[in-house]
């Protein structure tokens, strides 16, 4: 979080409208500017309408010079603006959390379909390996027989099929292992998520009632008087961290998304039964292992993926997916933001 840009009105979905906006005043001023220009010529000659005309025009000087009365109309637009594109457009951070929380909820029982789905595999392929295993052993000992009895055609034909074997089982080997790599990021996703939906859910349970308490006590005068008189605006600075909140769990959303399609098209090329799986997957795999720190996971990825690796980490599959149990004084991850 420490990371975080808040983005500019011209960025959120409001500055679409005002750009809207501020293109249809500009360009029906220069319209009545042109189509009117003789009349404001002859306006011109008249004492009274130059002078009225004058006023106007320092008017709007002022506005564009004076710091605080463009701060105050800057404001206004925003929130007219804001409005505006409120009734199209959810853009309200409480509602924004709420549609995470629901994505959340659905990307956890479709991880844990995969990781049920993952594990099976597995345990099919590990089985392959076992008795690949024992056929190369068997086949060794046949050949071993056949030498001692002079039997070539045996003992060559035997001591191939061992060498295919064993190839096969050195590629399926390292199958297991890019599966091992993606079975620890997947629960260690679903315990982070699980983690996240509860920290996001209280968040919202939380700040919706705070919300609502700022909605109410910050009218529009009391804002513009804030923005007046440079201190910043209560609900603007709720919004703000609202906004920091709904981009990182966003991010992190997309992130187990990806992840998920990325593992599933991976699985989808094995095909145990015949003991092959296709190249691209496992290059997408490994592109993703030699990538930065996912913000997901931070920094146990690499704890992860070498853990994998690591010939001493055995993996038990028979273990359960971990259940995050939050510690005693444990603060939410988004406290900090609202300090």
């Amino acid at each position: 979080m420490q990371d975080f840009k808040p983005k500019s009105f011209w960025q959120k979905p409001e500055g679409l409208t005002g750009a809207v906006f501020l293109a249809a005043i500009v360009g029906g001023l220069g319209f009545l500017l042109v189509s009117n220009i003789d009349t404001l010529f002859w306006l011109a000659g008249q004492t009274v309408y130059l002078v009225a005309m004058l006023a106007v025009l320092a008017a709007v000087i002022y506005m564009v010079l004076d710091p605080k009365m463009r701060n105050l109309v800057w404001y206004m637009y925003k929130s007219v603006m804001r409005s505006i594109t409120g009734m199209f457009v959810q853009i309200d951070p409480i509602g924004i959390l709420k549609s995470y929380t629901d994505d959340l909820s659905d990307n956890l029982g479709k991880m844990n379909k995969q990781i049920g789905k993952l594990k099976g595999q597995m345990h099919k392929l590990k089985e392959l390996i076992v008795n690949n295993r024992r056929e190369i052993q068997n086949n060794l000992t046949q050949a071993s027989k056949a030498k001692e009895v002079n039997k070539q055609n045996i003992m060559i034909l035997k001591s191939r099929k061992a060498g295919r074997l064993k190839e096969s089982n050195m590629r399926l080997e390292d199958l297991y292992k890019k599966m091992e790599v993606l079975y620890r990021v997947l629960t260690k996703m679903y315990e982070n998520s699980e983690i996240l939906l509860e920290d996001v859910k209280d968040q919202v349970m939380v700040k919706e009632q705070e919300y609502k308490a700022i909605k109410a006590s910050a009218s529009a005068m009391k804002s513009a008087a804030s923005v007046i008189s440079g201190n910043p605006d209560k609900r603007a600075m709720f919004d703000m961290a609202m906004e920091a909140v709904a981009d990182d769990v966003s991010n992190k959303v997309g992130e187990m998304e990806r992840f998920m399609e990325m593992s599933s098209s991976f699985m989808d090329s094995v095909d145990l039964q015949n003991g092959v799986f296709e190249e691209e997957g496992m290059k997408m795999l490994e592109k993703w292992e030699k990538e930065g720190v996912s913000i997901l996971l931070g920094e146990e990825k690499s704890t992860i993926v070498n853990k994998a690796n690591n010939e001493n980490e055995v993996l038990d599959l028979n273990q359960p997916v971990k259940k995050p149990i939050r510690e005693a004084g444990q603060s939410n991850q988004y406290d900090s933001l609202f300090e």
